[in-house]
């Protein structure tokens, strides 16, 4: 049984009806809050921590509960998101959540994940047995703890960028920990989360049958030794690499991505997001369905509120997310920094396209100009690769994207020089946009399936950023 379980239900959850699923462990069990208030915790009386709570998440975004936790049938938007994860070193903890949320959705109407968790029965604890309780500041997800290293177990259908996991990342930053998270291995990840463990000393530990386990990411053999997951030698000395990983899966899908930056000059006008908005119309033909600062993306697009969150948060950086519509799968990343040079943003857009589906490539050097004429764009990677549709990251496998097209806005251009930028030392034919007086340039670099690209790629940012005279490098 999954010590993760999720409430999904039309009405919110009040106080008294929490109250009644936290009480499926009896009346002896102690409820307090952790994360100043932002979760609920139900303890025995000996001081262990059986179940924690986040506060719940109302879900205004489409396709949200279908895309992380894989359900078929969910209540309408707008919904509340409601987990609670059990402790693995109680056994009767995972009993404990499921009967929790069975309680949530048998008042207020909706469903569970998993669907077979929810039950409504009382869950005695046993008392007995006392272990260390759990301190103010343990982070209540954590199931594992070592000097080193904070493990988290999983068996959720996509492990997602949720504010508890983003939580405890910076908290293992903060104490120079890493962040393990151990998953069977039907489990994917959403490419924020991929992003965030995008390499040592944080891994993704998937269980596998064969070799124990592997680095989801890189494929490398794990072991637990020294309090720490980490790579298996072999006798070559590199690391060995788990079969289940370099198997081949026969995708026949593909994914588009863009990654840029934008600069402003800071005003109070200043709206952001609007370059990503133009970008989704442009490669979906709809705007971004939601965002957020965390995974479930739970509130409607808004490029006046997210640039809202980012002015109050200024002068640190805001990290947001947002996703769209269920029939075109696309994600994106945004972080907003206040530098010496204005506002920046850095952005990576993401979206899928199945068998037959064909990336509009066509497009890219329109919307290149257009972002980089009327919204500030300063440069862009365009990308392709063979992956999935639907955006999830498997553990096994993935080729590397391939370039398409790379582009400069007209001030990285004039930083670099006309003549450099429009003469570069090989086989390339930019594109000149914007005025004469000050263009941007679109370097076009093919259809996204020879690999050689990528040294075309650095050969051309090699002389983009060389110092040498123009003609002489």
């Amino acid at each position: 049984m999954t010590n993760d379980v999720i409430a999904l239900t039309p009405k919110m959850p009040d106080p008294w009806t929490l109250l009644a699923g936290l009480h499926a462990g009896g009346p002896d069990l102690a409820v307090g809050t952790a994360a100043d208030g932002a979760v609920i915790q139900l303890c025995a009386p000996d001081g262990r921590r059986l179940l924690s709570v986040e506060a719940p998440i109302l879900l205004h975004t489409p396709g949200e509960a279908e895309r992380l936790l894989g359900l078929a049938e969910v209540p309408e938007v707008p919904m509340w998101w409601t987990a609670a994860r059990a402790t693995t070193a109680v056994p009767e903890a995972a009993r404990l959540a499921g009967s929790f949320a069975g309680r949530l959705t048998s008042v207020l109407g909706g469903t569970t994940w998993p669907p077979e968790a929810a039950h409504t029965a009382v869950v005695p604890v046993d008392t007995t047995v006392s272990v260390q309780p759990a301190t103010e500041d343990t982070l209540p997800a954590v199931d594992v703890l070592t000097d080193s290293t904070a493990v988290v177990l999983s068996e959720r259908p996509v492990v997602a960028m949720t504010s508890w996991l983003s939580d405890i990342l910076s908290v293992c930053t903060e104490a120079d920990k890493v962040l393990h998270i151990v998953t069977p291995p039907h489990t994917r990840l959403t490419l924020p989360t991929r992003t965030a463990l995008g390499g040592v000393p944080h891994r993704w530990v998937v269980q596998d049958d064969e070799c124990g386990y592997y680095d989801g990411l890189s494929g490398a053999v794990l072991r637990w030794q020294g309090g720490t997951f980490a790579p298996v030698r072999t006798d070559a000395g590199p690391a060995a690499v788990a079969a289940s990983f370099t198997r081949d899966t026969g995708v026949d899908e593909r994914q588009l991505i863009l990654t840029f930056s934008t600069r402003h000059i800071p005003d109070e006008n200043l709206v952001l997001g609007q370059a990503l908005e133009i970008a989704w119309r442009t490669l979906t033909g709809s705007p971004p369905a939601g965002w957020s600062t965390a995974e479930p993306i739970n509130l409607p697009w808004s490029t006046r509120q997210l640039t809202d969150l980012a002015r109050k948060r200024a002068p640190w950086p805001t990290w947001l997310l947002a996703v769209g519509s269920q029939d075109r799968p696309a994600i994106a990343s945004l972080r907003v920094n206040r530098t010496e040079h204005g506002v920046e943003e850095e952005i990576t857009f993401t979206t899928g396209y199945g068998p037959g589906e064909q990336p509009p490539l066509d497009v890219i050097e329109p919307l290149a100009e257009s972002l980089a004429t009327h919204h500030g764009m300063t440069s862009m990677i365009t990308s392709l690769r063979v992956a999935a549709r639907d955006l999830a990251v498997p553990p096994h496998l993935v080729a590397p994207p391939v370039p398409v097209a790379f582009t400069l806005g007209p001030q990285n251009v004039n930083d670099v020089g006309h003549d450099r930028a429009a003469r570069p030392p090989l086989n390339l034919c930019p594109v000149p946009f914007g005025p004469g007086n000050r263009p941007g340039m679109h370097y076009p670099l093919g259809d996204g399936t020879d690999t050689g690209a990528w040294n075309v790629l650095q050969q051309l940012i090699r002389h983009l950023r060389s110092d040498d005279k123009p003609g002489t490098g």
